[in-house]
């Protein structure tokens, strides 16, 4: 009995130890409701007509929030033929959840007047952008959450109103010199214990979610979605937190499916993404900003499909800084044009500057590229140099994958690595052993409700 519980204690520490979220993370409850508000508008093929435009929700929404009692839940509910609710930007409360239930849909309003931090900027380009406020904000609001089987849309494919343009075709305006101001669905800043739950976040302007400066953050069955030209519709991006698990979520963005943000402030650590599923995007990303550095990251049992970049850590000599302690575990990768994307000169138009990225202890696990695509492992320089682990990772035919390597180091092993790196300044150590290509079996699927 004495070695049993020795063994199981083993077992226990082991367990911990490669969860990174130190949290025992479980799936989440609804809390009972506070009040239950009914839909008072009537979508019609997913959107409202312009006649429901001024009819807004805003306020009896907010006053609910104000009201509700910590531990609650703010529920919008569809009724009879109505099923939409029209509403500005939102302010949550201590342990307060909104709730949109299955059948209703929260609109985002297209009055960029609702959405001023500056009179007048909101759904303008000027230099600095991030003007706007979110539809959804909280700002050291703890323990609150956006839960529910409904949907959220940003409606950033509708007009603007008072101009003759979208909020995505204000942003691919932008690319021609300065930043669009266009809101994003959430913004959370020191929103410790937040939950997102089951909820459907559709057509952001911008970020659907933008999480910052946190402690302990839970993503669970949530699905996000964006066409793939809507310019910076990242899915979920969590920032200098900790203790944040994104789970059994599926996400299809125009951007980052994923960007584990690290500029200075609050360290960026202890992060498990697991379970998930992406589409079209710029994938699993750490980075741009990595100056204030990040560790201890695991994702595991992750599948993309179909988007520009699959794992990817991404910064340069402006905003760069160390990586590390990162593993990428049972990922499967199909009709993706970057595959592995070690970018430590991402976006860079000089001069150089000292903010270096380093990324090191950075290991590959059980991977598998089911077709061709490129492959880059850049590290800074001589000095910076990249430094990986591959094990058990296959490409497919390699007249299909185009590889380039600099200054890198890379270690082989345990398991066998078909990919034929080579390149300035690269060294490869270790030993191949035997083994299979992770097999992928029931990886790929569909995105839910499409």
């Amino acid at each position: 009995m004495h070695v049993l519980k020795i063994l199981l204690t083993l077992t226990a520490t082991l367990v911990a130890a490669h969860a990174q979220d130190l949290r025992t993370v479980t799936e989440p409850a609804i809390p009972p409701s506070c009040a239950t508000l009914g839909a008072s508008l009537a979508s019609r093929a997913g959107a409202l007509d312009a006649a429901s435009e001024k009819t807004r929700d805003t306020a009896r929404i907010q006053a609910a929030i104000d009201s509700c009692a910590a531990g609650h839940a703010v529920v919008l509910r569809a009724e009879s033929a109505h099923d939409a609710f029209l509403s500005g930007p939102l302010r949550l409360r201590q342990g307060v959840t909104l709730v949109v239930e299955a059948g209703a849909i929260l609109f985002a309003s297209r009055d960029p007047r609702d959405y001023d931090l500056k009179p007048g900027v909101c759904g303008t380009i000027d230099q600095s952008g991030h003007s706007c406020k979110a539809l959804i904000n909280g700002d050291h609001v703890g323990d609150a959450g956006v839960m529910g089987d409904g949907i959220i849309d940003g409606r950033g494919g509708e007009k603007i109103v008072g101009q003759d343009i979208t909020w995505w075709e204000l942003a691919d305006k932008a690319r021609a010199g300065g930043n669009q101001n266009n809101p994003r669905i959430l913004i959370l800043s020191h929103c410790d214990n937040f939950t997102l739950y089951r909820i459907t976040l559709r057509n952001s302007p911008n970020f659907h979610v933008d999480y910052k400066s946190g402690n302990g953050f839970t993503v669970w069955g949530v699905k996000i979605y964006s066409p793939k030209r809507a310019r910076n519709t990242d899915g979920i991006d969590p920032g200098n937190s900790t203790n944040v698990t994104i789970t059994r979520s599926f996400i299809d963005a125009g951007d980052d499916n994923v960007a584990i943000k690290a500029g200075a402030g609050l360290p960026t650590t202890h992060m498990t993404i697991s379970h998930n599923h992406f589409y079209s995007g710029h994938g699993m990303s750490i980075g741009s900003e990595t100056n204030g550095g990040a560790s201890a990251i695991r994702v595991t049992d992750l599948s993309m499909d179909g988007g520009d970049n699959a794992i990817r850590i991404k910064s340069n000599s402006t905003r760069g800084g160390l990586v590390h302690d990162v593993v990428y575990e049972d990922v499967c990768i199909r009709n993706v044009t970057n595959p592995i994307l070690m970018d430590t000169h991402y976006s860079f138009k000089g001069p150089e500057q000292d903010k270096i990225p380093v990324y090191n202890d950075i290991t590959l696990r059980n991977i598998r590229i089911m077709d061709g695509g490129k492959i880059t492992l850049d590290g800074f320089d001589a000095t910076h140099k990249l430094e990986m682990r591959f094990d058990n990772v296959s490409g497919g035919a390699p007249r299909d994958l185009k590889i380039s390597g600099s200054h890198a180091t890379l270690t082989m092993g345990p398991g066998p690595m078909n990919l034929p790196v080579s390149g300035e300044d690269v060294t490869v150590t270790g030993a191949q052993g035997a083994g299979s290509p992770n097999s992928c079996a029931n990886k790929f699927v569909p995105f839910p409700g499409r």
